[in-house]
């Protein structure tokens, strides 16, 4: 079956199984279960209305079940497990764990991850909210925010390719087709170069695939909080004689720093997860490893089930404690 149709398919059955769901289940909840009819018809309904919102709630709880709580458990029963030969496996503890913090190319990712969080969400925010600023003061600002925009739409595969010609590297003498070498070379530079083997610079130039796409998140989302600024407080800072430097930093930004700080966090959260622009540009190679390409490399290169599980679990660690306070900052927000 061409994937098309069979995408097509999928999206038809699955929105017609939602509503056949919802619309059977409310009928055998208000004809069998709890009748809107005899001496009972108040308890009934009360009844029903009291069980028809988990209705609702049941196909999504039991994806998240599934999905999601269940891997959790798995992974970490992984984590403490070894394959045998012959199939099976057997309880080892912490032994994973010791054997993934013996290894060098574990330390080497977690500092690469610790960078990139140093780097990519304070780069990505920084260049979101300076374009929502500027976009918002020009004539044709919609369509400057369309183009920064359009990064997230790309995959990160997608992305990654792209970039790849931006750094591709031809022999010397030849014409260059990647831009940063067509620039070194008009500038002077003897001979191209091989951008993503240069230890720790190539970091910087995979993270630039991830700021160039992250921005444009960051600029819808600051953008709008910019617009939800009360223009009493911007009038009465001109009134009082402030510059426009003054009132971005003194007046503006406070007042979004909620804003700024969920943006901020939920980057962070793709930065932990980072794994498609490293292993479609470097593999880990160069000094360049990531946990999620650790895991990977374990997982389905090494076949090491308990190691490759460990690494999971690390970065589920990492990320839980940022998922922990956006969700208790939305509740604030809320109350």
């Amino acid at each position: 079956m061409h994937p098309a149709i069979q995408g097509l398919l999928t999206i038809a059955f699955g929105v017609g199984g939602c509503v056949g769901y919802f619309y059977l289940s409310n009928i055998i909840l208000d004809t069998f279960i709890f009748p809107a009819r005899g001496k009972d018809i108040a308890k009934n309904i009360r009844r029903a209305n009291m069980v028809r919102p988990w209705l609702f709630l049941l196909p999504a709880l039991l994806a998240l079940g599934l999905y999601l709580a269940y891997p959790v458990v798995e992974t970490m029963r992984l984590s403490l497990t070894e394959r045998v030969p012959g199939g099976g496996s057997e309880f080892v503890g912490l032994e994973n764990y010791k054997q993934m913090l013996a290894e060098a190319k574990f330390w080497e990712a977690l500092q690469n991850n610790f960078l990139w969080l140093l780097v990519v969400p304070a780069a990505s925010t920084a260049f979101g909210l300076l374009a929502a600023q500027l976009t918002d003061r020009l004539a044709w600002g919609n369509i400057a925010k369309s183009l920064i925009f359009m990064p997230m739409a790309i995959s990160f595969v997608g992305a990654a390719v792209i970039w790849k010609l931006v750094y591709d590297a031809r022999p010397p003498g030849t014409e260059q087709i990647g831009i940063l070498n067509a620039v070194y070379i008009w500038l002077g530079g003897v001979e191209p170069q091989q951008w993503l083997t240069i230890p720790f610079w190539n970091n910087f130039f995979l993270m630039m695939v991830l700021v160039w796409i992250q921005t444009g998140f960051a600029m819808v989302i600051l953008s709008a909080a910019l617009r939800g600024i009360p223009e009493e407080t911007v009038e009465a800072a001109i009134v009082d004689g402030a510059g426009p430097f003054q009132i971005f930093f003194k007046i503006k930004v406070p007042q979004i720093m909620g804003t700024i700080v969920v943006v901020w966090t939920t980057i962070t959260i793709v930065v932990l997860k980072v794994f498609d622009i490293v292993f479609a540009l470097t593999n880990g190679q160069w000094e360049t490893q990531v946990l999620a390409n650790y895991m990977y490399d374990k997982l389905f290169r090494a076949n090491d089930w308990g190691v490759g599980s460990a690494s999971a679990m690390v970065i589920m660690l990492l990320v839980m404690p940022i998922l922990v306070w956006n969700v208790y900052n939305a509740r604030r927000e809320m109350r």
